[in-house]
């Protein structure tokens, strides 16, 4: 099972709102998810246009995924509007036992970032047979 933890996530993205506030190495921007599951396999997207696949590191330690990326900003530009947040993004997932974390595979096409997280064999639903001894005694009720 896929969990995710960001209790702040909405607190962070009315801040931003209201303050102009945007992703600075310090305090990561928000990247937008999604997930889901087909077949055996949980997919995970990220929209993260304007992000060069270059500058997105991804990192799996003790079934934590960090994904974490960067759009640098344009010091140079003074601007009249700026709604496009720049700086680095970060995201975190708890991974559950359930899943593989050691066969996880990504791609990264028109600005989303797509994992693909297969199930792991030991949780995979499997059938169990059952045995017939002819002398198993049946109880009455």
């Amino acid at each position: 099972m896929l969990m995710r933890t960001d209790p702040f996530r909405e607190l962070d993205r009315l801040t931003q709102q209201f303050f102009g506030a945007n992703g600075t190495s310090t305090r990561p921007a928000t990247m937008p998810m999604d997930a889901y599951r087909s077949g055996e396999e949980f997919v995970v997207q990220f929209d993260l246009p304007g992000v060069s696949a270059e500058s997105i590191d991804l990192d799996v330690e003790r079934n934590v995924l960090t994904v974490r990326a960067e759009r640098p900003g344009n010091g140079d530009r003074e601007y009249q509007v700026a709604e496009r947040p720049r700086g680095v993004f970060s995201r975190q997932l708890f991974l559950g036992e359930a899943l593989d974390a050691d066969r996880i595979r990504a791609s990264y096409e028109s600005g989303v970032l797509t994992l693909r997280i297969p199930v792991a064999e030991r949780a995979k639903p499997r059938k169990i047979s059952i045995s017939s001894d002819p002398e198993a005694k049946q109880i009455d009720a």
